[in-house]
């Protein structure tokens, strides 16, 4: 698939089939995933590919606690506008079958000697879109998520990940259940200023 066409219809896909993901696909996946830059070439990434229908329940009951402490109060409001409407029905469908989709991918990064925050993310989310968009290649639909996080030390345990290594996002991976397409996103001339802030060109 031309790349740019794998980015302009990759999307998040949270409704996904039960159908098993081959061992190819997934290496092919993660191969693309670490040739992404990482400051220092230090690729301080590692990747856990979770199948086991166990480990994926009990991640899905702590991504679901942590969707209802922080949607609860949020969720009619968000529902009330047929704007957010759709896309929060969307994460909501994923925040109560997150365990049924195939395969979960958690992206981890290990500290060594900074600290985990903005900066630190420039190491991991380049490898994460890069797993992403070689999924969209291949027809397998993801998104990206960290909810999980709210139960970052239960994760850990649960995965058996050591202290320097801190969790960056959840990635569930499956054939996806709706159709690929362009997303919703503002005009481009919208958001890009030239050679000063509020400075914009037509194209």
């Amino acid at each position: 698939m031309d790349v740019f066409e794998a980015i302009g219809t990759q999307r998040a896909m949270r409704r996904l089939k039960p159908d098993p993901v081959a061992d190819e696909d997934i290496w092919k996946i993660l191969d693309a995933a670490i040739k992404a830059p990482s400051g220092g070439n230090r690729q301080p990434w590692n990747f856990i590919v979770v199948r086991d229908p166990d480990t994926k329940r009990k991640l899905g009951e702590y991504y679901l606690d942590a969707w209802n402490r922080t949607y609860e109060l949020a969720s009619q409001a968000m529902l009330s506008d047929p704007r957010s409407a759709r896309n929060f029905r969307s994460a909501e469908h994923l925040a109560h079958h997150l365990a049924e989709a195939p395969v979960i991918i958690i992206a981890t990064l290990r500290k060594e000697g900074f600290a985990v925050g903005p900066a630190a993310g420039g190491s991991i989310y380049p490898a994460v879109q890069n797993l992403m968009l070689a999924a969209r290649a291949l027809g397998l639909g993801t998104t990206l998520t960290s909810l999980h996080k709210l139960h970052e030390d239960e994760v850990k345990a649960l995965l058996g990940i050591p202290e320097p290594v801190e969790t960056m996002a959840l990635i569930p991976l499956g054939w996806p259940q709706g159709r690929f397409g362009t997303p919703m996103r503002l005009p481009v001339e919208k958001v890009v200023y030239w050679d000063k802030w509020g400075e914009r060109r037509q194209r």
